[in-house]
């Protein structure tokens, strides 16, 4: 998608160690314009699916996810990193870790809000390792919800998250592609 890569271009930053910042427009400071922009086209590229909800993490996947499911009108639950009082005694667990944090997180998902049965696409704003979005998908799999898709703003395609997540069949859509973060830059 052109307006993002051309974001990417003119307002990222690598940090070295395959960070790349990004938080000016999509994951502290949220450009809505370009969020509503990302989140048309990943609809467009998902509408064949038949999803009845989305699943994303706290809190970099909400805004392109919120998008996404306002497009497709569809309501979007996201994995807390820490669970609260009003949650139910009954979630969905997991843990993966955080490339920025350098920690393992918890995702956690109310059993209220992902049934069995129900098609789920998951939307995130980074696709890297994969590990992340594969703790995710454990936590569809914990629900015995089917995982429909996958699909993020900007894939790292040189951290092999995509090869790890052909596993589960479903399709798998970026907006923006980085082939290489060598020497500073930012390839795309």
């Amino acid at each position: 998608m052109d307006a993002l890569i051309q974001r990417i271009m003119r307002d990222g930053r690598n940090l070295g160690n395959g960070i790349l910042k990004v938080d000016g427009f999509i994951n502290h400071q949220v450009d809505p314009v370009l969020m509503q922009a990302c989140g048309e086209a990943l609809a467009q590229r998902f509408a064949h699916v038949g999803a009845q909800k989305i699943l994303t993490a706290e809190i970099s996947g909400i805004a392109p996810a919120v998008m996404t499911g306002a497009f497709l009108g569809l309501p979007v639950v996201y994995a807390r990193k820490k669970k609260p009082v009003t949650m139910p005694t009954k979630v969905y667990h997991t843990q993966a870790p955080s490339h920025t944090k350098g920690v393992m997180v918890d995702l956690i998902v109310s059993s209220e809000f992902v049934h069995m049965g129900e098609r789920i696409l998951i939307i995130d704003d980074f696709l890297a390792t994969g590990l992340t979005t594969e703790g995710l998908v454990r936590l569809v799999q914990q629900a015995e919800a089917q995982l429909v898709g996958i699909g993020a703003l900007v894939e790292k395609q040189f951290e092999g998250g995509r090869a790890l997540l052909a596993q589960y069949g479903v399709p798998i859509e970026t907006l923006a592609t980085i082939v290489n973060m060598d020497d500073g830059k930012i390839a795309l």
